[in-house]
């Protein structure tokens, strides 16, 4: 089992910065692949970004240039969102996928508007 906690979300302007943190517990050294998402309201859930453990790392079009995932050894993971715009606004989601299952977490909110 892998437990999840995002923090970080908060209501920002537009062109604001905001890092998102992901605090992992449990199994893990059993996670291979942590990942941010996102689903703002009446849209489907979307990948935002994901850091592999070996640091590869891959974004949605919309997130390259502004937003950088990272991963410490205790598989904690960090989103820094800079220059946010109204359309980021939305629930984020913190994710580990372990060869069994995929985890998640409750969300963190981020509200974008001036």
């Amino acid at each position: 089992q892998v437990q999840l906690v995002e923090s970080g979300g908060d209501l920002v302007q537009p062109g604001g910065s905001l890092r998102l943190s992901c605090t992992t517990s449990g199994n893990i050294f059993s996670i291979y692949v942590m990942g941010w998402y996102r689903q703002a309201p009446e849209k489907q859930r979307e990948l935002v970004a994901r850091i592999t453990t070996g640091q590869s790392t891959m974004y949605a079009d919309s997130a390259k240039g502004r937003f950088t995932i990272s991963m410490d050894n205790a598989r904690n993971t960090y989103l820094q969102m800079n220059n946010l715009r109204p359309e980021d606004t939305a629930l984020y989601y913190c994710s580990a996928d372990t060869p069994r299952n995929t985890y998640w977490g409750q969300g963190t909110q981020v509200a974008v508007f001036s």
